[in-house]
């Protein structure tokens, strides 16, 4: 039951935003140049990001990326030992292949715009959650590990 739940949630919610939208907003930008391979290489490391990180929330966390399905353990295994939010980051790379394959101006907005978002979203709602579900345990962990960028924090 699980796993349905998170394939659900991983079609519904980065499937929607990084794999069904992008091409749409492509189609209808009068700006789009001609395709770039390279943007296809950033799109498929990305969307491999995104896989390990919904294996993560699935296999540590017992439970899926959705906000009315959220893990049950604070996962910090795999990027997350690097990155408190590597699967909005996977996104992000999955977009910005798209926008880099297709030479999109637009698409290169909606990336920012998911960055805007997905930072609001973090600050605002989920680290909150996060503090009140996992206490010390999360603390300890925002302490060591960066918000976005793969850096350690605290000690050495």
């Amino acid at each position: 039951m699980l796993f349905l739940r998170a394939l659900l949630s991983f079609l519904l919610l980065p499937g929607i935003i990084a794999v069904i939208i992008p091409p749409l907003i492509a189609a209808h930008d009068p700006t789009r140049g001609t395709t770039v391979t390279a943007g296809a290489a950033l799109l498929g490391i990305g969307f491999a990001l995104l896989l390990w990180c919904v294996r993560d929330f699935y296999a540590a966390g017992k439970g899926t990326l959705a906000p009315w399905d959220p893990p049950k353990n604070l996962v910090t295994v795999g990027l997350y030992r690097y990155t408190r939010n590597p699967m909005y980051v996977a996104v992000l790379a999955v977009v910005g292949g798209w926008a880099l394959y297709y030479q999109s101006l637009y698409l290169t907005a909606y990336v920012m715009l998911l960055a805007i978002g997905f930072h609001i979203r973090v600050v605002v709602a989920e680290e909150k959650w996060c503090a009140d579900t996992f206490g010390d345990a999360w603390d300890q962990y925002a302490a060591q590990v960066s918000r976005w960028l793969p850096l350690k924090k605290g000690r050495a």
